[in-house]
């Protein structure tokens, strides 16, 4: 009758032997793919600031600019709105004391129809708000059909790239592991800020041109050639 335990031992050193045996050559591989995306989305940045020695008193005013500057916005169709940053902080003179407080706020507008948003910044601009950035970009279901043909591209480039290595090994190759990641996106175009009395006298809608954005794909992973 056979040892239990020596049954064990020897299933266990089997299976470490099994585990330890040496794999076959690895190879790293790296491939991209990169695709134009229509920047078919635009978005701005508008904002309300005062300066003064009332806290108080600026956040009433700023306010007050910002919800003159919201109702103009929702009564624009294809627009959608929504706040941005906001910040209260003391303005510092001689001696690291303070003289006084600034109030920022900001509204984020966003549409398909860059011509309305254009001719939007143009009214805003002339009701104490200025623009702080504007950027086209694509929408999220633009950027995710670009990115899927990019990802196949990528992959295919991928596979491609690890038929080589395997031919020139003249071995079969099993891919071990994929790591893919997208990037590119065209950069905010940020906007000069003018004077309050500069805006008013003249705030001609800012052109805007699309343009394209590239995004790509990167694909990196490692393959195994068999013994």
């Amino acid at each position: 009758m056979k040892n239990p335990s020596r049954s064990a031992v020897a299933l266990l050193i089997g299976s470490l032997l099994s585990a330890a045996a040496p794999a076959g050559t690895t190879v790293d591989l790296t491939a991209e793919a990169s695709r134009p995306a229509a920047n078919d989305m635009v978005r701005a940045t508008v904002f309300a600031e005062a300066n003064g020695n009332n806290p108080a008193d600026l956040a009433r005013r700023v306010n007050q600019d910002i919800a003159e500057g919201l109702k103009v916005i929702k009564s624009k169709p294809g627009i959608s709105v929504k706040s941005g940053r906001q910040s209260t902080f003391p303005v510092y003179g001689q001696g690291q004391k303070i003289e006084g407080w600034r109030m920022h706020s900001e509204l984020v507008l966003e549409s398909r129809d860059a011509a309305a948003v254009s001719e939007l910044l143009g009214q805003l601009q002339q009701m104490r708000l200025a623009v702080s950035s504007v950027s086209q970009l694509p929408t999220p279901e633009t950027r995710r059909k670009v990115e899927d043909e990019a990802t196949r591209e990528a992959i295919g480039a991928f596979r491609q790239r690890a038929a080589v290595v395997a031919e020139v090994f003249g071995k079969p190759y099993t891919i071990r592991h994929l790591n893919i990641q997208q990037s590119g996106q065209m950069p905010p175009m940020p906007m000069l800020r003018a004077s309050r009395a500069a805006m008013a006298a003249d705030a001609a809608p800012p052109p805007l041109e699309a343009g394209e954005s590239l995004l790509t794909t990167n694909v990196s992973g490692q393959i195994e050639l068999a013994d």
